[in-house]
């Protein structure tokens, strides 16, 4: 029953002697402050009262099972009034100026000597004071820190709920960073003590701060990481874990405390946004109806762009990691090695330990050549989770260690999982560590290594033949070299070779202007092919027009020497053969002069100044001897078409000899030309240069991101690498493993599903209740005609035969019949 105020009491402030229950005067004393001043006056001395007869009697040491003081009614009364007072404390802020304080020293004082109800009492009195801006977060931090340090569950999550959600509400608007400084101070002091209930809560609180991006900084991540290094192994797990980017700490104390309540992404009703809807809110129905529908569209909006905008997010965090935020990852490394060194822990929390030192290795591509002779031991088959163990060893190899100091541990993988007498799980489990490992260090792969595991490829185990084509499809990319001829394919770049140990790639000039060249070079490409078209056909088109005007020349040079040959019709007989003869003799060698000029044009376009070269000299050769047959043929006559016809073989010797000259000139001008440098001009860059590098930057980093997210071919960078997490489960992929008795039983259980109870034969025949005679089952037959006219006819000689034995006399046959 709530408490009332004593009608004496009343009488006394001038009121009536009706009793009031605490709620009721609690709601009048909000509407109405300064009617009811003298009852706060009146309250206000009541709870000093009853603080003070609570503190004497703990003073006294009066104990009994629930906590201190042997009345009851005492600590309710002191509840109810500090419920009330805080309550109305914003109405009177000058009366109630020293009472947030009182209670944070009560609290303070005598917080494990308090009942519960009591304790939680006044922890809701404050909480509610802070809520209203009376008191604040910083004067009450400490104390709510250590109020879940108490053996009291709701307390701790009452305390832990309202110390987040201050924080959350104090970074709402904007970061203060002054005051989450003076915070985290607090905090940071109760993570580094000895206690380990303290430690363990402040730990819990910066995990859920930093989880919730309420305290996303440098030094909270540092703060986490050092509590890897606390004298207690409870704290130091569940550092390791949230380091590993465990969704929560495993501990059922504070899986109570993490409510759903303020779920900072809550699951919005699924609203449909189609054309009808947008139709329908701008043209159907009335002004206002329109106006709700338009908002209602737009909210609708709104939280879909939010849902996609947090999904990206959380897309994008997926690498996260408060390792990214040590400062110094070198020393962490170090001194966390060192403990797993000497640490006699059980075996999870030492992997917990050394999957922290390989991800932050990675990570940050630190060296610590200790770590990987440490793995080294512990690479066998039959080691427990060798996956992860594996894994971890692959994340921790980078571009930056030295390839000496990791092949050993590549060899031993090698020897103890790659042979012909391992079982093909641990093949496979191989073949893929080994693949991982050359990604990062391609150097540690040697020529007859990589061939003797090319070989698993013919392996009749999927997952072994998938793991040895994936090692091949990755050093197609890497390094073709070492690979078989059969075995390399067709690669992007035959020449491509891994980078050697310390080697980089020092730019020397505008970032960017190499994707310029490669473009240019392109384009140049591209535009080669098409004028050497162009130019086939403009060459047929000169040959066209030059074969044209050689024969009207063939024609006034065969007129005049006609005249000649009238003159001398005397030695046309004599001279004739011998004329053939030379005819015959420069046909041949015009027609090897042709064979020599196609040999040219079918050179390597390595050898085009040489082969320019010889064009031009067989050119100046072929003119030479087609000038000696014209001079010859002129002397002969010509008379006859046979002279015609080889004199304009001669000529069209003659015109390809000239166009083929023609082009290695092209050609010759075409490579000297491709010799010299874009930049060899200026080497300044105009404004559109500058704008085609930001298009192709912008092009790369698409394919870059293409490859990234598996949509394209590709292999990632150092850097992608080094961000990536390695799956142990991505290492036996494809690896079927061995079911345990429980999955057998079920697997067979469900292939009985549609099958009856077993039965015995003889039961089965027994409890069948009949059939079809063979009467009806004759019925059901489909005789043939024949059959069934010789059944029909049987009967009816059988019925006569019977009819006979009977004794009836045969009257004859009727006369109508």
């Amino acid at each position: 029953m709530p408490s009332h105020l004593g009608a004496e009491a009343l009488s006394a402030s001038g009121r009536s002697s009706e009793k009031l229950s605490l709620p009721t005067l609690q709601s009048k004393m909000k509407s109405d402050p300064d009617g009811y001043e003298s009852e706060l006056i009146l309250l206000y001395s009541q709870f000093k009262s009853s603080l003070e007869l609570f503190q004497q009697q703990a003073a006294l040491n009066f104990t009994s099972i629930s906590g201190i003081g042997s009345d009851p009614s005492v600590a309710k009364d002191l509840g109810d009034r500090a419920l009330i007072l805080a309550h109305v404390t914003p109405f009177y802020p000058n009366h109630l100026a020293d009472f947030p304080k009182q209670l944070a020293g009560l609290l303070s004082s005598a917080s494990r000597s308090l009942p519960s109800g009591l304790r939680c009492h006044v922890a809701q009195s404050l909480i509610l004071l802070s809520n209203r801006q009376m008191i604040d977060i910083e004067e009450t931090l400490a104390l709510f820190m250590d109020l879940q340090t108490l053996g009291d569950k709701p307390l701790r999550k009452l305390a832990f709920s309202h110390v987040i959600h201050s924080i959350k509400r104090m970074n709402q608007k904007h970061k203060n960073d002054a005051k989450n400084r003076k915070l985290q101070n607090i905090v940071f002091a109760m993570l580094q003590q000895d206690d380990e209930a303290k430690a363990k809560r402040a730990l819990t609180t910066l995990c859920e701060l930093h989880r919730r991006k309420l305290w996303f900084d440098d030094r909270t991540a540092n703060a986490i990481a050092t509590a890897c290094f606390h004298s207690s192994p409870r704290i130091m797990i569940a550092a390791l874990s949230f380091l590993l980017d465990y969704e929560k700490i495993e501990d059922d104390d504070d899986s109570d405390a993490s409510s759903g309540e303020d779920d900072p992404n809550p699951q919005a009703p699924h609203v449909v946004i189609n054309k009808q809807a947008i139709y329908n809110a701008h043209h159907k129905g009335t002004v206002s109806s329109k106006k709700k529908k338009q908002a209602k569209l737009q909210r609708a909006m709104r939280s879909m762009k939010r849902q996609q905008r947090l999904s990206s997010e959380n897309v994008s965090s997926n690498n996260y990691s408060p390792l990214n935020h040590l400062k110094d990852a070198q020393g962490f490394v170090e001194k966390l090695f060192s403990r797993l060194q000497t640490c006699n822990e059980r075996f999870e929390v030492r992997m917990m330990m050394l999957k922290v030192i390989a991800r932050t290795v990675g990570l940050h591509r630190l060296i610590l050549l200790n770590f990987y002779h440490f793995i080294e031991k512990y690479i066998q088959p039959h080691q427990r989770d060798v996956t992860s163990l594996l894994a971890a060893a692959v994340q921790a190899c980078h571009d930056m260690v030295p390839p000496d100091a990791v092949e050993p541990l590549f060899r031993k993988i090698v020897n103890q999982f790659v042979h012909d007498r391992s079982r093909p799980e641990a093949i496979a489990v191989g073949l893929n560590v080994i693949r991982e490992i050359c990604l990062r260090m391609p150097l540690l792969m040697t020529e007859d290594l990589l061939q003797d595991l090319a070989l698993y490829k013919k392996s009749h185990e999927k997952a072994v033949s998938i793991a040895a084509r994936s090692l091949i499809t990755l050093f197609r990319e890497v390094c073709p070299a070492l690979l078989i001829k059969k075995d390399r394919g067709r690669p992007t770049d035959p020449k491509a070779r891994p980078k050697a140990y310390g080697e980089v790639n020092v730019s020397s000039n505008v970032p960017g202007v190499e994707l310029l060249q490669e473009d240019d070079n392109n384009d140049e490409d591209i535009s080669d092919a098409e004028r050497s078209s162009s130019n086939d056909s403009d060459d047929d088109h000169d040959n066209e027009v030059d074969v044209a005007s050689d024969d009207e020349e063939n024609q006034l040079y065969g007129d005049i020497t006609g005249s000649e040959d009238d003159e001398l019709e005397d030695d046309e007989v004599a001279q004739n053969e011998d004329g053939n003869n030379i005819i015959d003799s420069d046909d041949s060698d015009v027609s090897d002069n042709d064979d020599d000029d196609d040999d040219g044009k079918e050179e390597e376009e390595a050898e085009e100044m040489e082969a320019a070269d010889e064009d031009v000299n067989e050119a100046t050769n072929c003119s030479s001897k087609t000038k000696d047959v014209d001079a010859r043929d002129s002397e002969t006559g010509g008379r006859e078409s046979k002279a015609k016809k080889r004199k304009l073989s001669d000529f069209d010797g003659q015109l390809l000899a000239a166009d083929s000259s023609l082009r290695a000139l092209k050609r010759l001008a075409g490579v000297t030309m491709g010799q010299t440098s874009p930049d060899s001009t200026d080497g300044i860059l105009s404004n559109e240069d500058f704008q085609r590098i930001k298009e192709l930057k912008a092009k790369k980093d698409a394919n870059d991101a293409l490859v990234k997210h598996g949509l394209r071919k590709g292999i990632p960078s150092s850097d992608q690498l080094s961000t990536k997490r390695v799956d142990p489960a991505k290492l036996e992929v494809h690896v079927k493993k061995k079911m345990s008795k429980e999955e057998r039983l079920a697997l067979v259980r469900a292939g009985r599903e549609d099958r009856g109870k077993y039965q015995a034969r003889t039961s089965v025949k027994q409890k069948k209740t009949g059939g079809l005679s063979n009467r009806q089952k004759e019925r059901k037959k489909n005789l043939p005609m024949a059959a069934k006219k010789a059944k029909v006819a049987r009967s009816q000689l059988e019925k006569k035969k019977k009819q006979q034995r009977a004794g009836k006399q045969f009257r004859g046959r009727k006369a109508w019949k």
